[in-house]
């Protein structure tokens, strides 16, 4: 029962972190704008995390669709493992280490999600 909760508190946060990303991604917040300038991002991927995030949000909470969902955990693996780097290069390191806080929730939620939220493992044939 524990492991269940864990995975559903750690999954609404990063379902809310990547709501909220995608809102002041694809609204043009000041704020979007120019911390993606400052880490030397184009624009065009603000606004691509800005599509991606929300249809993570959708895979990770729709019941079904466990391939879907390993693809949503690694977009968001994707997305803040770039994160780190890039704030912390820029000398933003409350940025980064709020992406690796993220990050650290991401894989929490991973490796504590129910079986029907899995993607079936074969077992091996051995001969």
């Amino acid at each position: 029962m524990a492991k269940k909760v864990i995975y559903w508190i750690t999954t609404v946060l990063i379902t809310a972190a990547g709501i909220m990303a995608a809102l002041t991604y694809l609204s043009g917040a000041q704020q979007a704008v120019e911390g993606f300038s400052r880490v030397s991002y184009p624009q065009q991927l603000r606004i691509l995390l800005g599509i991606a995030k929300p249809l993570g949000v959708i895979a990770l909470l729709t019941p079904g669709w466990p391939k879907l969902k390993e693809w949503a955990y690694a977009g968001f693996t994707f997305a803040w493992i770039a994160a780190v780097p890039a704030h912390y290069l820029v000398h933003e390191t409350s940025s980064a280490i709020t992406a690796l806080v993220l990050l650290v929730i991401l894989i929490v939620s991973y490796f504590t999600r129910p079986e029907s939220r899995r993607v079936p493992t074969r077992a091996a044939a051995y001969v």
